[in-house]
C-alpha cells in the first residue's frame, strides 16, 4: 500500500524527470537562459560550452581515456537531443551538419543573437528610457515600479552595471507630486 506522502515523492520525481524542454520562439536572449540552466541542471553545460577535445592525431590513448572521452561523446549526443527538440524544424534543418552540441549552440547563438553593434544601440535606447522615465497621473506604485524594473532588468542584461540605489534614487525622483510627503519620509 502507497501512502499519500509517497505518492506526491514519485510525482515529484517524475515531474523531474520529464522537464519540460524550453522551445525556441525566436526570442534568442530569453531562450538561451533557459536551456543553458536546464542543460546545466541536467549537468550537460559543461559539453557544450567546452565542446570535447579530440586527442592530437597519431596520440595514444589509455584505456581509461578512452573511456572518458565515449561518456563525453555519449553526454554530447543528449544535450544535442534536447537542443534538437528545443529547435523548430525550419531552424533545425539549418543545423543539422553540425556535428556537435557546442556546434549547434555556437550556430544558433551567431544567428539569432545581436551584434555588438545592435545591443550598445539597444543600452542606449535603453539608457533614453530609463532616464526620461516618469510616473504617469494615475498610475499606480507598483505599476510604475514594475515598468522602472523591467527596463533595468534589460539594461542589466546587455551589460550595464546598475546599482540598487541608483534605480531606488530614480523612482523616488519621478514619482509624481503626490508622493512628495512619502519621499520626504524614505529620505529622512
Amino acid at each position: 500500500m502507497v501512502t499519500l506522502q509517497q505518492f506526491f515523492i514519485s510525482v515529484k520525481i517524475i515531474s523531474l524527470l520529464f522537464a519540460a524542454i524550453p522551445r525556441f520562439n525566436g526570442h534568442y536572449d530569453h531562450w538561451s537562459m533557459l536551456i543553458e540552466n536546464f542543460l546545466r541542471s541536467k549537468e550537460y553545460w559543461t559539453i557544450v560550452e567546452n565542446g570535447i577535445e579530440a586527442p592530437a592525431a597519431g596520440e595514444t590513448l589509455t584505456d581509461a581515456q578512452k573511456t572518458e572521452i565515449e561518456a563525453k561523446k555519449l553526454k554530447d549526443l543528449k544535450a544535442k537531443n534536447y537542443l534538437f527538440q528545443a529547435i523548430e524544424r525550419s531552424i533545425l534543418e539549418t543545423i543539422l551538419c553540425k556535428e556537435t552540441s557546442k556546434d549547434i549552440w555556437d550556430s544558433m547563438k551567431k544567428k539569432y543573437q545581436g551584434t555588438a553593434r545592435v545591443k550598445r544601440a539597444q543600452l542606449q535606447a535603453l539608457r533614453r528610457d530609463f532616464e526620461t522615465l516618469q510616473m504617469n497621473d494615475g498610475e499606480s506604485v507598483t505599476s510604475y515600479c514594475s515598468r522602472t524594473m523591467e527596463i533595468c532588468n534589460k539594461m542589466r542584461f546587455h551589460g550595464e552595471k546598475m546599482d540598487d540605489v541608483t534605480i531606488v534614487e530614480k523612482i523616488l525622483r519621478s514619482l509624481t507630486p503626490k508622493y512628495d510627503y512619502v519621499v520626504c519620509s524614505i529620505e529622512e
